[in-house]
């Protein structure tokens, strides 16, 4: 009994007295909080300062990760118009999520109803000729009365889930350009459709074709979400 007390009095004096192995502080990664969409963010700005504002980045940029999740959208491209900027700048980004890349940065129209320089007035009805917002999943590539174009899906209900019976697609239109804006003082508009420069139809379709995500962003729908 003596010999056993005297080993465990041992093992325990040898604890006491062993060098500390703690790791020294800061040799582990520091704790982040920032959300996915912030990261993207952070690292699309060491590369460009021509972006969409925060709101409306982290806005497109959550809606899509839930949609990817869901199998909704099923590539890592998105693209976003932000139409709370004039129509006079280019405020169409196509962002490739997996290698945090602006592919493109490009004027976009809004339709004819839904505002002059900006847009302001937005609906899901059919002959209203006015953009619709949100989120859209897109479709195929077809040659249509505009040429090559790109059929979208809308994803929101009451908001924009009447695209494909609208016939909104995204097109190019000689409108749709630099040139156009310094002769009539502001972008062309369309009959809804998010219409793109003429030269950049076949690069930017073929960059967003079958299954990638498409946002519009104004302040007055961004709150809301994605709705099913």
């Amino acid at each position: 009994m003596t010999y056993y007390f005297l080993s465990s009095l041992f093992f325990l004096s040898s604890l006491l007295t062993a060098p500390s192995v703690a790791p020294k502080l800061g040799s582990f990664p520091a704790a982040t909080t920032e959300e996915p969409a912030d990261l993207v963010y952070r690292d699309l700005e060491k590369c460009t300062a021509a972006l969409p504002s925060s709101a409306c980045f982290k806005a497109a940029a959550n809606g899509f990760f839930q949609l990817r999740a869901q199998g909704i959208i099923t590539r890592d491209i998105l693209a976003i118009a932000d139409f709370s900027l004039s129509s006079n700048t280019r405020r169409l980004w196509v962002v490739n999520m997996n290698t945090h890349e602006v592919l493109y940065h490009t004027w976009v129209a809004h339709g004819r109803n839904t505002g002059d320089e900006f847009a302001q007035s937005f609906s899901n009805d059919a002959e209203s000729n006015k953009s619709s917002l949100g989120f859209y999943a897109t479709g195929t590539v077809y040659n249509g009365k505009h040429g090559i174009s790109l059929r979208l899906n809308g994803l929101e209900k009451g908001v924009n889930d009447r695209a494909l019976q609208r016939a909104v697609v995204m097109h190019g239109a000689d409108y749709v350009s630099e040139d156009f804006i310094r002769k009539h003082t502001r972008l062309g508009r369309s009959l809804g459709c998010p219409a793109i420069p003429n030269d950049m139809v076949k690069p930017l379709i073929e960059a967003l074709r079958d299954g990638s995500c498409l946002y519009i962003y104004h302040p007055s729908h961004a709150a809301q979400g994605v709705r099913s």
